[in-house]
C-alpha cells in the first residue's frame, strides 16, 4: 500500500485543472515512465516514447505546473532531469461519478490500467525468456479472474485487507535484495444479472485519442490557460499511474 506522503488524492470539484491536465496520452506515459524507472531527461523520454524531446519537454512542463512532476538532480550543468513526485494518484469514486465528465476520465483510466497490464505481461515472459528474472519468479508470477458473490461492504472491506497486507508486506521486503518491482492490478467490479440467453449488453471501448504535435510556443500558454478554467472535458486516455498507469481509489 503507498503511503499517504506518496499519495496524490485528487478532486474532481476541487482540482479540475490538475485532472485536466491528466487526460493527454503522452503525459500519462511519461508520468508512469517516471514512477516506473526513476529521473529521466526529456531526451531519455522521447528515445523511449518515440516522440521530439521538444515535445516531451512540453508536456513535462505542464506536468510540472501540477505538480506531478519536479526537476531532479542534474548529473551536470547541460542537462534537465525530471522525476514524479508521487507514486500513485488516487480519487473517490463517488466524487468522480459526479459528472459525465469526470465519469469519462474515470473509465479512460482504467481502460489504460488494462493496457498496463497487457504490456507489464509482454515484459515479464520477455524477462523470465532471457533469463532476466530467477526461476523462482515463475510460481508466484500469474493472473486470476476470480467471480465471488459480495456485498459492497464486503467488496469494501476485501481492498482494505488487501491494502493493509501489501503494506505490511511491502516495509518486510524493503531491506531483501531479492524484492523485485511486482504489477499488481486489481479489480472489484460488480456485475447485474442477466438473463442466460440474452446478448451482452457492452458498449465498445471509447476510440483513443491520438498525441498530437507539438504546439507552437504560443499555443503553450493558450493551452495552459484552458487547463486553468477549471473544467474537463474528459478526453484522453487516462490518468495518473502507479508505476505507468495504476490509479487508485482515494477511499
Amino acid at each position: 500500500m503507498v503511503s499517504e506522503e506518496h499519495r496524490r488524492v485528487l478532486d474532481p470539484a476541487r482540482d479540475a485543472a490538475a485532472l485536466k491536465a491528466l487526460t493527454h496520452p503522452l503525459r500519462i506515459r511519461l508520468l508512469g515512465l517516471l514512477r516506473q524507472d526513476g529521473p529521466a531527461t526529456a531526451s531519455e523520454l522521447g528515445v523511449r516514447t518515440g516522440e521530439s524531446s521538444a515535445s516531451t519537454s512540453y508536456h513535462l512542463r505542464v506536468l510540472a505546473k501540477y505538480a506531478f512532476v519536479v526537476e531532479a538532480e542534474h548529473r551536470d550543468g547541460r542537462e534537465r532531469r525530471w522525476q514524479a513526485v508521487h507514486s500513485l494518484t488516487a480519487w473517490s469514486n463517488e466524487s468522480m461519478d459526479s459528472s459525465p465528465d469526470s465519469r469519462a476520465l474515470l473509465s479512460l483510466s482504467r481502460r489504460v490500467q488494462m493496457e498496463h497490464l497487457e504490456t507489464s505481461l509482454l515484459q515479464h515472459e520477455a524477462d523470465m525468456a532471457a533469463g532476466r528474472l530467477a526461476q523462482e519468479w515463475v510460481e508466484p508470477s500469474g493472473i486470476s479472474d476470480l467471480m465471488p458473490r459480495l456485498t459492497p461492504e464486503s467488496l469494501t472491506e476485501l481492498w482494505e485487507v488487501f491494502g493493509r497486507k501489501l503494506e505490511e508486506l511491502t516495509a518486510r521486503d524493503a531491506a531483501d535484495p531479492r524484492a523485485r518491482q511486482v504489477v499488481l492490478l486489481m479489480a472489484g467490479l460488480a456485475l447485474a444479472p442477466r438473463d442466460p440467453g440474452a446478448e451482452l449488453d457492452v458498449p465498445g471501448p471509447p476510440t483513443p485519442t491520438p498525441t498530437p504535435p507539438t504546439p507552437h510556443p504560443d499555443a503553450e500558454a493558450e493551452a495552459e490557460a484552458e487547463a486553468d478554467t477549471g473544467t474537463s472535458t474528459g478526453t484522453g486516455t487516462g490518468t495518473g499511474t502507479d508505476t505507468g498507469t495504476g490509479t487508485g481509489n482515494a477511499s
